[in-house]
């Protein structure tokens, strides 16, 4: 019955999951991932789960006094209300603070409708266009005398695509890519994430000395803001560039395609607002003859299952996964998912295809954001975009 669809109640936690070792980056030192959980329980009895991101306090104060509210007595079916009520709620103007905290129930959501339907999300979104996903070796050692041991333990499980944090040192930079190169061999994908840390004069000296080592792509060389600046930076660049923090909305999205800011664009559904704005984002996409990957934020198996149904749905996912989900010391899930010669399967179960351990969910239960951007090892120190 249509009244079983529902959303008789919604509940959330805020969970903090250790990293087995803490990882630096251009924008701070991360020693675990902080996200927020979401459950929904309709009329008819049927649980579904969600994750987002949750690096930030005004995530968890969104997704309360906005989020929940607007979708208390909704369909698990009524995704799209959902969106345009929490924007026209006054975040039409705000929608980077909206889209985390949506993005959880939303999933929950579409969880919950696919075990109502008995259906995978991807068998509902026009079936698995690929049922097996290639994930990146996402690798954060930054010093080029060390990093060929990692790139070689992820090669030999079977990995082919590889990255690299970049933009903390020009020379490092260099040196570690060329190292990369060098242990890897030519046939490997090997791409760099600079985290808009490049000045446009900076990002054209940088890629001039990056060019020889055959690089997939550059992440998101510039800072956010600078759309102009891309545009001129791709069409000079012989490396193909790629938007992630430029592109997080759908209308973000067309307008870097518009402006002609990117050659590859990195989708995320919490940047997004949600799983059904990333697909209407990697149509967009696909229309334009551009290829998408799946940014990586912290992903536990919600996520990471979330990821792998929208990779399954959307022909021009061509690009491998970008994930940092086995480097977790646990997860929320009863079981984890695995990875096997650098790829995952697709869950077949119906909705997310995955069981969350509320056990888990309560052990790992956070008072408090545990923030990413900022190096407790380093008082005072705070990221500059541009640093250099």
């Amino acid at each position: 019955m249509r009244g079983d669809l529902e959303i008789a109640s919604i509940r959330h936690w805020i969970v903090h999951v250790p990293l087995t070792s803490a990882i630096s980056w251009s924008s701070g030192k991360r020693s675990g991932s902080t996200r927020l959980i979401c459950e929904v329980e309709t009329r008819g009895g049927v649980k579904g789960y969600g994750e987002t991101i949750c690096l930030l306090d005004f995530v968890p104060a969104v997704f309360e006094g906005v989020v929940a509210p607007l979708g208390a007595g909704l369909k698990v079916t009524e995704v799209e209300r959902l969106t345009r009520a929490a924007e026209g709620a006054g975040y039409y103007h705000h929608k980077r603070a909206l889209v985390f905290a949506l993005s959880a129930l939303e999933m929950a959501m579409w969880d919950a409708r696919g075990k109502h339907a008995g259906l995978a999300l991807h068998e509902m979104w026009g079936g698995a266009y690929r049922s097996r996903i290639e994930m990146c070796a996402y690798v954060y050692i930054s010093d080029p005398d060390t990093v060929a041991d990692e790139l070689l333990r992820y090669r030999g499980q079977g990995f082919k695509s590889f990255k690299l944090k970049v933009g903390l040192d020009p020379e490092r930079d260099v040196a570690l890519v060329a190292k990369a190169r060098e242990t890897l061999g030519p046939s490997a994908n090997l791409r760099v994430d600079p985290n808009g840390a490049w000045t446009p004069a900076t990002a054209k000296r940088m890629i001039a000395k990056l060019a020889p080592h055959d690089l997939q792509y550059i992440e998101q060389p510039l800072p956010v803001e600078d759309l102009a600046g891309a545009a001129q930076l791709r069409a000079s660049s012989p490396i193909p560039i790629c938007v992630d923090e430029g592109a997080y909305t759908l209308q973000e999205t067309m307008s870097a395609i518009r402006l002609g800011t990117a050659d590859v664009v990195l989708l995320d559904p919490h940047e997004s607002g949600g799983l059904w704005q990333c697909l209407k984002a990697g149509a967009v996409c696909e229309a334009a003859g551009i290829h998408v990957g799946l940014h990586s934020g912290g992903e536990l198996g919600l996520t990471q299952a979330a990821y792998l149904h929208l990779a399954a749905s959307m022909p021009n996912a061509k690009i491998a996964l970008d994930t940092i989900y086995q480097h977790h010391a646990d997860d929320i899930l009863t079981e984890r998912i695995a990875f096997e010669d650098g790829h995952a399967d697709v869950p077949d179960g119906p909705g997310l295809g995955v069981e969350v351990d509320l056990e888990k969910i309560e052990s790992h239960r956070s008072e408090r954001i545990v923030s990413a951007y900022l190096d407790p090892d380093s008082p005072g120190w705070f990221a500059e975009k541009p640093a250099y």
